[in-house]
C-alpha cells in the first residue's frame, strides 16, 4: 500500500491501500446545504424493500442502490438519521460521506528516495544483462521471479483481463496504450474537491484513462506494460488492463467505489483485480471497539458486511483478487493499538485497541483475497510490510530502499520498483517541470523516454505492498493465459481457486531468517519494527506459501493443493 495510507500500497501505507464516498453521490462541486448524503447497508436476509422502507422511516431518501451487497446511498437533512439507522432492524448502520480537507502525501514510503544522492544511485544501478525494453534493466522485481523466462513461454494472453482498483490509469502512457481496453474500463470515484481539488471536468468524474492520483498507473505499469522495445515491461505484457478507478486522486478509498468496482469486475468477467489499498476512513473495522461511538461501530460493521458481500461476489463470478497486505509493519493475527483512524470526517483519530477476533483490515483480510507481503532486492522482508500466518499467502518485490544495509546499495532508489507514472502528477510534485523536462535532481528516481515522433513516457520508483500486489496480479493473469480454457461460447478463464493454488504451489518456498526475531535496527528502524516469523519453510509469516514465481506457474501443469 502507500504513504496516505497506501498503507496497503506504496509504502502506500495501506492506503492507497480507503471513505465512503461514490458513485453517484452529489457531485463534489454542489454548494453545501444541510441536506447530508449517507452510505447504508441492509442486514443480512432484508429485501431491498424492506431495507428502503426502514431507510425512509428513519427519514432519508434512497438516490442510488446496490442489491447485490444491500447497500444504499442515501440523503437526509435529518441530524438525527445515523442513530435511527442504526438502530432500525433492516439495517447494519449508515455512514456519513462526508471528507475534510486533508491531503495526503502520495507513496514514496517517507519520501526515503529523495534523500538518495546520484552517486549512491549510480553505484546501485548495476546493469543486469540486456532485456527487451530499455528500462528493464532496473527492474530487478522481474529477474527475482523469473518473469523474463516465463514470457518466453507465456507472455499473456489478451483474452485475460486484470482489473486495476485504484486510482485511475493513464493510459496515454505509450507502455500502457497498447494493452489498455477503453470499453471496458471505468470510473466509479468522483472526485471530492474538499480533498481531490478542483474537479477537471464539470461531472467531477475524471475520464477513463486518467490517473491524477499516480498510483494507479504504477500498478498497471507493474502487471502489463507492454513489451514493445520502449520503456520497460510488466510481469504479464501481453494482457488486456482494466481501469477501475475506485480511489479519490488523493488516494482515499471510500467504501461504494469500491464495492461498485467489484461488482462490476464480477459482472462484466475480469480474470483478475488488483488492490492496492485500505478502506477508508478505518485502518481495521472492528464491530463493537469499545473506544467507537455505537454510530461509528455501525458504520464499521456495514463496511465489514459490504465488502465480504462484494468480496465473494467477485470470487463467485470467476475474478481472483490480490491484496496488498499493508505497510504497518505489524503482525495481521497480534496488531498493535490503532491511532490513525478515523483518517476523515469532523472527528480527529484517537486510540483503539484492537482486538484481532472481532476486526478486519479490508480488503487484506475479507474473504478469497490473496494478501501479498513485500519483500527486497536481497529477498528480506521490507521493514514497513505487514506479516503473520493468519492472513499472509504469498511474497513478492515492493522494494525497500533500505535494503542492502553493508553495501553501495543502501538507502538508494534502484532498492524500489521502476513502473510508468503520470506526467502531470511528475509535474505537480516537481518533480518534472512544464515543458516535460525532468528537473535537475530527480533524474535518480524520475525517467523520461520518448519516441521520434515526440511521444513520451514517464517512470518513477515507489516502494510498498502496494507495488509487490500488483507482481502477484501479474503471476495470476500468466497462470490464467497458460492454464484457462474456453468457458462458453465466447468466455475465456480460470477458476480463481485454481489459480489461487497453482500460485501458492509454485512459489519459491523462502525459510524463515535466522534468528526468527528480525531486527531492522542497522537500517535505522526502532523496536517497534522488530518482526518475529512463524512458521516452516513450506508456510510462514514472512513469506506465506514462497516468493512468487512466474516461470514455474507458466511451466507447471496445474495440480490443485489443499491448503493448510
Amino acid at each position: 500500500m502507500v504513504s496516505k495510507r497506501f498503507t496497503a500500497g506504496a509504502v502506500a501505507t495501506a492506503t492507497v491501500l480507503a471513505l465512503t464516498v461514490t458513485g453517484m453521490s452529489v457531485p463534489a462541486s454542489a454548494e453545501p446545504t444541510s441536506t447530508r448524503t449517507f452510505t447504508v447497508v441492509a442486514e443480512d436476509g432484508v429485501s431491498a424493500d424492506a431495507a428502503i422502507a426502514a431507510i425512509r422511516a428513519a427519514g432519508g431518501t434512497v438516490v442510488s442502490r446496490t442489491d447485490e451487497v444491500g447497500m444504499f446511498q442515501v440523503t437526509s437533512d435529518r441530524a438525527d438519521f445515523v442513530a435511527k439507522a442504526t438502530a432500525a432492524t433492516a439495517l447494519i448502520g449508515a455512514s456519513e460521506q462526508k471528507a475534510i480537507g486533508r491531503k495526503p502525501k502520495l507513496d514514496r514510503v517517507e519520501q526515503e528516495n529523495q534523500l538518495a544522492s546520484a552517486a549512491a544511485t549510480k553505484r546501485a544501478g548495476k546493469q543486469r544483462g540486456k532485456k527487451m525494453d530499455p528500462l528493464d534493466d532496473k527492474l530487478w522485481g522481474l529477474e527475482m521471479i523469473r518473469a523474463d523466462k516465463a514470457r518466453k513461454i507465456e507472455p499473456g494472453d489478451r483474452r485475460v483481463t486484470v482489473g486495476v482498483l485504484d486510482t485511475g490509469v493513464d493510459a496515454s502512457n505509450p507502455d500502457i496504450a497498447p494493452n489498455f481496453s477503453w470499453s471496458l474500463s471505468r470510473n466509479f470515484a468522483p472526485d471530492i474537491v474538499e480533498i481531490d481539488g478542483e474537479c477537471e471536468v464539470a461531472s467531477c468524474l475524471d475520464p477513463v484513462g486518467t490517473d491524477d492520483g499516480g498510483h494507479g498507473t504504477h500498478v498497471a505499469g507493474t502487471i502489463g506494460a507492454a513489451a514493445n522495445g520502449f520503456g520497460l515491461s510488466g510481469v504479464a505484457p501481453n494482457v488486456t488492463l482494466v481501469g477501475l478507478k475506485g480511489g479519490q486522486d488523493s488516494g482515499y478509498f471510500f467504501l461504494d467505489p469500491v464495492v461498485n468496482s467489484l461488482l462490476y469486475a464480477g459482472k462484466v468477467g475480469l480474470d483478475v483485480v488488483n488492490m492496492s489499498f485500505y478502506v477508508d476512513p478505518w485502518l481495521y473495522n472492528c464491530t463493537s471497539n469499545p473506544a467507537d461511538s455505537p454510530e461509528a461501530q455501525a458504520a464499521q460493521r456495514a463496511t465489514i458486511r459490504a465488502m465480504k458481500r462484494a468480496l465473494t461476489f467477485a470470487h463467485n463470478r470467476g475474478v481472483t483478487l490480490v491484496g496488498a497486505l499493508g505497510n504497518n509493519h505489524e503482525d495481521l493475527g497480534d496488531p498493535r493499538p490503532d491511532a490513525s483512524s478515523p483518517n476523515y470526517g469532523d472527528v480527529p483519530p484517537y486510540p483503539r485497541e484492537i482486538d484481532n477476533d472481532s476486526c478486519w483490515d479490508l480488503p487484506a483480510e475479507g474473504p478469497h483475497v490473496i494478501s501479498v507481503s513485500s519483500v527486497g532486492p536481497s529477498g528480506k522482508k521490507s521493514d514497513f510490510s505487514n506479516y503473520g500466518t493468519e492472513q499472509i499467502s504469498v511474497a513478492a518485490p515492493g522494494g525497500w530502499y533500505r535494503d542492502g544495509f553493508g553495501t553501495d546499495s543502501f538507502r538508494t532508489d534502484a532498492n524500489m520498483i521502476l513502473s510508468t507514472y503520470p506526467k502531470k502528477v511528475l509535474q505537480e510534485e516537481g518533480t518534472v517541470d512544464e515543458d516535460g523536462n525532468i528537473v535537475p535532481g530527480a533524474e535518480t528516481f524520475v525517467f523520461k523516454e520518448c519516441r521520434t515522433n515526440g511521444e513520451c513516457g514517464y517512470y518513477t520508483y515507489l516502494q510498498g505492498t502496494s507495488m509487490a500486489a500488483p507482481h502477484a496480479a501479474g503471476v495470476a493473469a500468466l497462470i490464467v493465459s497458460r492454464h484457462g480454457k474456453r468457458q462458453g461460447r465466447s468466455g475465456y478463464g480460470m477458476a480463481p481457486d485454481l489459480v489461487e493454488q497453482h500460485l501458492y504451489r509454485t512459489a519459491a518456498e523462502r525459510a524463515c531468517p535466522e534468528p526468527r526475531l528480525q531486527s531492522y535496527t542497522d537500517e535505522g528502524r526502532s523496536a517497534e519494527y522488530d518482526a518475529y516469523c512463524a512458521g516452516s519453510v513450506n508456510f510462514n509469516g514472512f513469506y506465506g506459501y514462497g516468493i512468487i514465481d512466474a516461470f514455474a506457474a507458466v511451466k507447471s501443469p496445474v495440480k490443485p493443493r489443499i491448503r493448510p
